[in-house]
């Protein structure tokens, strides 16, 4: 959903070895890939290419992420935030709890590499191939959500009131991160998200916002 966190939160305990090879070797390969885009575009950007700049070999490239769709778009951050949303105090209203969840993940997409975030989300508007990917994980992304929906709901992960909620917050982040890509990246985008969540809280305004 957002730009990778690589960090470890001080109340958890650090990294092993193994894992920490395993960032630096995923965040190598996505930095080579951005590097190449902004070169040269998302169309002729190879998977040979990627793995020559990343000093690794197209099979690695391979093992990390199945298509090129998912290097710019796979990030560690859905479980950080499934963590910090079942964090939020129990008798904290659900759509707060929710809405302070995704403007962080959001600020903190854009505050650590705010030239990805733009590259993301205008590749979200130019390219289907990315566009459509996006869509087939979100469904992924959706059921995490759900598990944590229904922890502080009650209601069964498998509802239909928790998928459609869980899928309306995700597809309205996608679309909110589309919108900040067409009108230029202009305007704060955790702003536009807060516009997106009260449409899904309060429904349609009445006037033009």
């Amino acid at each position: 959903m957002t730009a990778a966190r690589t960090s470890t939160p001080a109340d958890r305990p650090p990294l092993g070895l193994r894992e920490r090879k395993k960032i630096k070797t995923r965040e190598a390969i996505r930095t080579a890939t951005y590097t190449l885009i902004k070169e040269q575009g998302y169309d002729a950007t190879t998977i040979d290419q990627i793995a020559e700049r990343a000093e690794v070999s197209p099979s690695t490239v391979f093992r990390y992420f199945p298509t090129k769709e998912d290097i710019v778009l796979t990030d560690e951050y859905d479980p950080v935030l499934l963590e910090e949303l079942r964090a939020r105090p129990a008798d904290e209203p659900w759509t707060r709890s929710v809405r302070y969840v995704m403007q962080q993940a959001v600020r903190t997409g854009i505050e650590e590499d705010p030239e990805v975030a733009r590259i993301r989300t205008r590749l979200l508007v130019d390219v289907p191939a990315v566009r459509s990917r996006m869509m087939e994980s979100m469904s992924v992304t959706g059921r995490m959500f759900a598990g944590a929906v229904a922890e502080r709901t009650g209601l069964p992960a498998d509802s239909l009131e928790v998928r459609v909620y869980t899928m309306s917050l995700i597809g309205g982040l996608m679309e909110t991160s589309m919108y900040w890509a067409e009108q230029g990246h202009q305007g704060d985008l955790a702003t536009l998200l807060d516009r997106a969540l009260d449409i899904l809280q309060n429904g349609l305004p009445l006037e033009n916002p």
